[in-house]
């Protein structure tokens, strides 16, 4: 990682690394971090099982990789998904 994220950064990276539909791609573009980097601040900052339930959710998922999403996925965030701000229950 090039500089200290701030614990609000950290709190929407992990919120848009748990959405399904918000690329890595997303997370990139916005704060310059590889998808292994997005990997690593979500095993830091959730709870062991969360980070194991994600990631087993997330392996191969084509909606979080724009080169593998079809052309009917146009937001990177469900309609119909409930915010986790503050991650009050996935973080540590």
């Amino acid at each position: 990682m090039k500089r200290k994220l701030t614990e609000i950064e950290i709190d929407r990276i992990i919120e848009m690394g748990w959405e399904d539909r918000t690329p890595f791609d997303a997370i990139k573009m916005q704060f310059g971090l590889k998808e292994q980097e997005v990997i690593t601040i979500m095993r830091r900052n959730m709870k062991p099982n969360s980070f194991k339930l994600w990631r087993k959710r997330v392996q191969g998922r084509k909606t979080k990789h724009l080169k593998k999403r079809t052309d009917e996925v146009g937001r990177f965030k469900c309609s119909r998904q409930r915010g986790i701000s503050n991650n009050k229950v996935s973080k540590r």
